[in-house]
């Protein structure tokens, strides 16, 4: 049976007590939820608190936490994943200019 291959993993400091942290895999069975064969999981996090994520665990599919709040996420490909998600991290940093 084909294994799991990592494609990114990073963790890049973008202030003092801010990072993002991604992990994609190419899994070989989508998960249940999902109609692609990629594992993500894509999150920043400020002052210890994880305050936006990208990800696709097993049975829930594709979506977005902001907050506390949690949405259904349309998988378009990784790039436009990454796109998206860096777009978000950028108006979270631009509303958020002390965090």
């Amino acid at each position: 049976m084909a294994k799991a291959v990592l494609i990114q993993r990073r963790r890049s400091y973008l202030r003092e007590n801010v990072f993002v942290e991604i992990t994609v895999w190419n899994v070989p069975v989508s998960l249940r939820g999902s109609a692609h064969e990629f594992k993500y999981s894509m999150a920043l996090v400020a002052d210890g608190d994880c305050v936006l994520r990208y990800d696709n665990e097993a049975g829930k599919g594709d979506h977005r936490h902001f907050g506390a709040e949690e949405t259904p996420y349309a998988f378009r490909g990784v790039e436009q994943l990454l796109a998206d998600f860096s777009a978000d991290v950028r108006g979270w940093l631009r509303g958020n200019p002390e965090g």
